[in-house]
């Protein structure tokens, strides 16, 4: 690992955010640890889960999980920033629903993000 907080050698963690998995609960989109590979959900899922992780470990940035999407962002510059090409996969399923999993994500899932992020 780097002292940018990247390590290209380590792959994701899993297809779906672990923490909303342990919980039980769904998400809005996912984050990669660029550090470790631990996959959360962004900002604007209940969870919050890829801020705590790096919030709990120190690990700086993110890349994004979703399909088609390459940016990484820094914690500790709040900026987006440009990143090498990490471990496969790179991004979660195409099949995986967004929000998801599907099984999990309730019918009302908008109105109740919308809440969530009104406080």
């Amino acid at each position: 690992m780097s002292d940018t907080g990247i390590d290209p050698s380590r792959p994701p963690s899993g297809t779906g955010c672990v923490d909303c998995d342990a919980e039980g609960s769904w998400w809005f989109h996912l984050r990669r640890c660029a550090q470790c590979g631990h996959v959360g959900c962004c900002d604007d899922s209940l969870g919050t889960h890829a801020t705590k992780h790096a919030r709990q470990t120190g690990h700086p940035v993110v890349q994004s999980f979703e399909p088609g999407e390459d940016w990484f962002y820094s914690y500790a510059t709040d900026e987006m920033l440009a990143g090498p090409t990490l471990a496969p996969p790179h991004e979660h399923p195409s099949d995986q629903s967004t929000p998801g999993p599907g099984d999990r994500v309730p019918d009302d899932w908008q109105e109740i993000l919308l809440r969530h992020r009104r406080g």
